[in-house]
């Protein structure tokens, strides 16, 4: 019987040990940030250090990729690990996420892991299948915002809304249970529309001048979605609503934003916007002046919202060298799509155009992935869920339709996609045509339907901007042909019914 006894311990205790020496997790999800925005890409409109050294310690993806560019989709698309037809998130407006379908989360909960989401959820519905929650209702607030908790109350925390979900993360992961791995998913709401910086942030980038994208006059010739959307900086972007400019104290009390302020965060509210708002009076402007200063504010907005995403990342990597969990804690930053800081005139997202449809996406695992790596892989948001099962030794479930990363960032020699594949569903909000595409190396094929019936083609290393389609063009038809016929194998492979559907009917 003692034997038994110690042989029962010994194998207790191997247990634990396999369990601590399982990868802790943390995924960081952003909202609406452009890669365009980010120093560790290049970018020249200001810098991430907190993005960046997840870049630098890690890999840089420089393809990765979204399913569906919008965000409450594409969080259940990285839950799931399954395009939005088949977790049946597809739109912001009619879709509820059914949380009792399986997710990574539920299969890491089994292995033993402790797991939560803090901050953004937006998915209509509650969590399920999290040791924690504590989730903005709908889109959140920037100040002072309301969390959803766990046992159903709600209860409201001052602050600015990146600092504040970055504080509750930290102490979840102070109260957990050491001796167990954990998950953690941090939801920010920053850099979502209405671009609402900190107070600490606000005029950090007033003496800069941003060079207007080269296609910011874009008369979207022989592209018939984007001469119908309605996400145009000049004629959709909101003076009060978007821009502070709101005319007179009384209009900004009326803004929902602005009237969770407190006392001290008004004071400076005000005394950052309303000079800026006097100088735009007497200037008068009208035309492309204007709509050239309305660019001019909302990148300064843009960015210093930015910045403070991008500081509370930097928090969250320094919580885990205080802690000595970073050698074994696997960090994923992404956001949920890309966005758009002026290219075709556009703010916002949803297209397959390349600045949406792209997601900046950076992945620290110490002793797995070299420092300093770059992949130009695809590699989607479709692949977290995967991703991770694999890290903690999971089998990943049959019905998961994304792929572990980890075979190609260990061995250069495996091939990854030779395809993309697209579906964005909404057809409310700025009037973007519903459609789907494929994109490989050098060519996109996409689908409009429903307010626009058409197609387009681009030869992106010709065009890398996407302003000229050459769908019909003859020197292409051999091209057009070759891409319609993975167009349909990709819609097979990933069983979209609709979008077989609307190809088969043809136009």
């Amino acid at each position: 019987m003692k034997k038994l006894f110690a042989l029962l311990l010994l194998f207790c205790g191997f247990e634990t040990y396999a369990q601590q020496e399982k990868p802790n997790v943390i995924i960081i999800i952003s909202d609406d940030h452009a890669y365009q925005a980010i120093s560790a890409y290049g970018s020249k409109l200001m810098q991430t250090p907190g993005i960046d050294r997840i870049a630098k310690e890690g890999v840089r993806f420089d393809k990765g990729y979204v399913t569906n560019s919008i965000c409450g989709p594409s969080r259940a698309v990285i839950l799931t690990g399954k395009y939005s037809h088949k977790n049946g998130f597809k739109d912001n407006e009619n879709s509820h996420f059914d949380g009792s379908q399986d997710s990574f989360i539920k299969q890491l909960g089994k292995v033993g892991y402790q797991t939560a989401w803090i901050g953004k959820w937006h998915l209509e519905s509650e969590p399920q299948g999290f040791s924690y929650w504590q989730v903005l209702p709908n889109q959140g607030q920037y100040y002072n915002p309301d969390f959803i908790m766990q046992d159903g109350s709600r209860k409201t925390v001052d602050g600015y809304v990146s600092n504040v979900i970055e504080d509750a993360a930290e102490d979840w992961l102070d109260k957990r249970d050491p001796s167990k791995p954990f998950c953690l998913v941090i939801g920010h709401k920053a850099t979502h529309r209405v671009w609402l910086p900190d107070t600490a942030d606000m005029g950090m980038f007033d003496k800069t001048t941003f060079p207007l994208p080269h296609n910011f006059y874009d008369d979207y010739q022989g592209r018939e979605a984007a001469k119908v959307q309605d996400m145009n900086i000049a004629k959709t972007m909101i003076m009060g609503y978007d821009l502070k400019m709101f005319g007179s104290e009384g209009a900004a009390d009326k803004d929902g934003n602005i009237k969770r302020m407190n006392a001290a965060q008004r004071a400076k509210f005000n005394q950052y916007y309303l000079p800026i708002e006097a100088d735009l009076k007497a200037r008068n402007l009208s035309g492309k002046a204007l709509t050239e200063w309305k660019y001019q504010h909302y990148m300064r907005d843009y960015l210093s919202t930015a910045a403070s995403l991008d500081r509370n990342i930097a928090r969250t990597l320094d919580y885990l060298d205080k802690h000595h969990l970073a050698k074994n804690t696997i960090v994923i930053y992404l956001s949920d799509q890309g966005f758009y800081l002026g290219e075709h005139g556009w703010f916002d997202k949803r297209f397959i155009y390349e600045e949406s449809f792209r997601t900046p996406m950076v992945m620290r695992y110490p002793g797995v992935i070299k420092p300093g790596t770059v992949s130009n892989n695809f590699v989607m948001n479709l692949d977290i869920a995967p991703t991770i099962l694999d890290a903690a030794g999971v089998a990943i479930p049959g019905d998961m339709q994304g792929k572990s990363m980890l075979p190609i960032l260990k061995d250069k020699k495996i091939k990854g996609r030779e395809y993309l594949y697209y579906h964005y569903y909404e057809n409310g909000e700025h009037s973007v045509s519903p459609h789907f595409g494929i994109r490989n190396k050098r060519y996109k094929l996409i689908r409009f339907y429903k307010r626009v019936e058409s197609w387009e083609l681009y030869d992106l290393m010709k065009d890398p901007n996407e302003i000229h389609n050459i769908y019909g063009e003859k020197n292409y038809q051999k091209i057009t042909d070759q891409m319609k016929k993975e167009l349909n194998k990709q819609i097979a492979q990933y069983d979209d019914q609709d979008a077989k559907e609307i190809v088969e009917k043809g136009i």
